[in-house]
């Protein structure tokens, strides 16, 4: 961190840019002063990368990866594209981010279907809970936060995955709080579409991120918005005016062009950083970080939300110490960046930070 910062312990809000993401996108901005310096061939050549990238971190193929600039983006697209029909049942557990609640919402509105929303046990989801709301009659869609922002709760997509693959129900994940913190492998998980904001754990600008749509799915559903870059033959300049309504025949159909290419460009930078270190060291230094929390917490009987059991949390971590609020604005007056939710401390330690950080901020919490 920069001098002066203190300790930030908040990737869950927004996650610091390194130094080689912020080169990339100002040499971007740069020359966009003078866009002959910037031909197609580059610019469409760095959102190809970024496919690339984003693809080897969740265990898709690039085809399957339609870039967008958030993550509200993709659930719109789940919401808006998949065949839900009148009378149909839309799931998300309760206190869901705004994000995966509106757009079902609204969906489900205009187009007759039911959007409910499975009860918490104590402020987390409950897996068995969630199961049995799948029997319900006539469910077609479940859209979860693969990790809660509010409680930490990590749930078990494959688990979840396959019991919607065995129903015949779309399985939908808002994926920001995990991508990046922890290991995922959509095909194992039997995701059908993910969605990504990349300013969080993945260390890139405002403006990027991405959306997977698995293969035979994607083939199969028609963008609910058209880009004029959604059909065949438009990455020929030449031939534009030779309309062609004859869809791509993967995940590019449904990006929206034009996308903000600097800030591709600096996603980039940041995602070859993850490769460069090795994404099992960064998930295991995370994990490490966020086991120091709990342990701690436990020690010292301090009320936790986020599920201890490793396997149901991420690097998401949710204390609720006596007077939070009070904790919260010590430290912030000690310069501990973190995150104040629904009356707990949230801290989400990343790959900068070093056991000797946490330990300051712990202590400042119990002094």
């Amino acid at each position: 961190m920069e001098p002066g910062v203190g300790i930030f312990l908040n990737a869950a809000s927004t996650g610091p840019l390194p130094a080689r993401c912020i080169a990339a996108a100002t040499d971007w901005t740069r020359r966009r002063a003078t866009p002959h310096l910037l031909p197609d061939e580059l610019l469409f050549a760095t959102l190809a990368r970024s496919r690339e990238l984003v693809a080897r971190m969740i265990g898709a193929a690039p085809a399957e990866i339609a870039l967008a600039v958030n993550t509200g983006y993709g659930i719109n697209l789940a919401a808006r594209a998949l065949p839900i029909e009148s009378g149909d049942v839309v799931l998300t557990p309760d206190l869901e981010f705004p994000a995966n609640v509106y757009p079902w919402w609204a969906a489900a509105a205009a187009r007759g279907a039911a959007y409910q929303r499975i009860p918490l046990e104590n402020g987390v989801l409950g897996e068995d809970a969630l199961l049995a709301a799948l029997d319900q009659p006539r469910v077609k869609v479940l859209s979860v936060s693969w990790i809660d922002s509010a409680s930490g709760n990590r749930v078990n997509l494959e688990r979840i995955g396959a019991a919607c693959r065995e129903r015949g129900i779309w399985f939908v994940v808002d994926a920001i709080q995990g991508v990046g913190a922890c290991p995922l492998n959509v095909r194992a998980a039997k995701i059908d579409i993910l969605a990504c904001g990349a300013q969080k754990w993945l260390l890139s600008p405002w403006g990027s991120g991405f959306v997977y749509v698995r293969d035979e799915l994607a083939r199969s559903l028609e963008p609910p918005v058209v880009s004029w870059m959604a059909p065949k033959g438009t990455d020929d300049f030449r031939r534009l005016r030779d309309y062609d309504m004859t869809w791509r025949d993967d995940a590019r159909r449904f990006e929206f062009i034009t996308l903000p290419f600097q800030d591709f460009a600096g996603m980039n930078a940041s995602l070859e950083l993850f490769m460069e270190l090795g994404l099992e060291r960064v998930y295991a230094h995370v994990e490490s970080l966020a086991t120091q929390i709990v342990d701690w917490a436990r020690d010292r009987a301090v009320p936790m939300v986020t599920p201890a059991d490793r396997a149901r949390r991420g690097g998401v971590i949710c204390i609720r110490p006596r007077d939070a609020q009070s904790v919260s604005a010590r430290l912030t007056g000690q310069g501990v960046i973190h995150s104040y939710r629904e009356g707990a401390i949230r801290l989400s330690p990343h790959m900068y930070n070093t056991r000797a950080e946490v330990d300051q901020a712990l202590a400042i919490i119990a002094p």
